[in-house]
């Protein structure tokens, strides 16, 4: 008998994948810092309370994962290039990704190890939140360029472990292929070794991040003006000059901003809904930006469908229900405005 070899996707998702467990609270006191640039706002909880939740949640999460979920949802051939356990919640992340149309051929599983979790306190008042998370699997991921082979696109998110490692490894397979480039680092990447995060920013053909990090990677830059840092156009144009082609900024509540170099467009966040969780609208945007951008659609469009996937999602807990389909964004799309800035 014969069989078919699996299709190798258009996008492998390199990164983290975790179960993520969420806990509304509406028991907590926030305050402002605004003179702490890059956390202007701090939520408190009292010390050696016990606070009852009304319900709790069970998600996959991990940049990753999330991403890799959305693409495909949204028409794009993916899989997940991550590292999980021999234990029951990663067999649950695999019944998870097939579940989604996730190709699995790169998920690597270790015995004796467990598959990372994540406890995520949500502030009911506002849908903001807070992650305590517990690595073991992802820290050990290790990647080996010959299996991107065959990949028309790689996205990179967060990475943990021997992170600059697996960077040396993504960038071997790129500079062998003619692969497009994705970037969305973390933050703890940004701090631990910002040189390197501008090194594949000057070779991402889509780099999306927040705004606060744009600030973190940029602000110890020779050269910047500091007083400009909390400028979105000129983050932007920084950010084309170190050699980004086309970029997806985001700053929560104040929704999304990019560019190509040509166009600079703002869309205010478009909620499907109320929010309740804003966990994973980050990476809902990323995937929404993303198939867009892979679809060769018009920046505006692009933008338009990263912030009604992150709108989907935070009127949800976790990062996987509300993401959009084709469909879905065919019949909303037209709500979501978009403008010149």
């Amino acid at each position: 008998m014969w069989f078919k070899k699996p299709a190798v996707p258009e996008i492998i998702c390199i990164g983290s994948c975790s179960q993520d467990i969420f806990f509304p609270s509406d028991e907590y006191t926030v305050f402002e810092t605004p003179e702490d640039i890059t956390s202007k706002s701090k939520a408190t909880f009292e010390i050696g309370g016990k606070f009852r939740v009304p319900d709790r949640y069970e998600a996959i999460g991990g940049v990753a994962a999330n991403v890799s979920i959305g693409l495909a949802r949204l028409g794009i051939r993916s899989g997940c290039y991550t590292h999980i356990g021999q234990d029951a919640i990663g067999d649950w992340a695999m019944d998870t990704f097939a579940s989604e149309a996730v190709s699995t051929a790169y998920v690597d599983r270790e015995a004796g190890i467990k598959t990372d979790l994540s406890a995520i306190v949500v502030l009911m008042k506002s849908g903001d939140r807070i992650i305590f998370h517990n690595r073991d699997a992802n820290e050990r991921l290790a990647v080996d360029p010959k299996r991107l082979s065959g990949a028309s696109w790689i996205f990179m998110s967060s990475l943990n472990g021997a992170w600059q490692t697996n960077v040396a490894a993504i960038t071997e397979y790129l500079n062998a292929s003619e692969a497009k480039f994705a970037l969305n680092p973390g933050q703890h990447n940004l701090k631990e070794d910002p040189s390197l995060i501008l090194s594949l920013i000057a070779r991402a053909d889509v780099l999306m991040l927040n705004k606060d990090e744009a600030i973190e990677l940029l602000m110890h830059e020779a050269g910047i003006d500091q007083d400009r840092l909390d400028d979105e156009r000129y983050l932007m144009e920084t950010l084309l000059k170190k050699g980004a082609k086309t970029i997806g900024l985001t700053d929560g509540v104040r929704g999304a901003w990019a560019t190509d170099g040509t166009e600079f467009l703002h869309a205010p966040i478009h909620v499907l809904g109320t929010v309740v969780d804003s966990t994973g609208a980050g990476d809902a945007f990323a995937s929404g930006f993303l198939a867009s951008r892979m679809h060769a659609e018009p920046l505006s469009l692009s933008l338009s469908t990263g912030i009604l996937n992150s709108g989907g999602v935070v009127a949800h807990y976790g990062a996987i229900e509300g993401l959009q389909t084709m469909a879905d964004r065919s019949e909303r799309v037209k709500d979501v405005s978009t403008e010149t800035f």
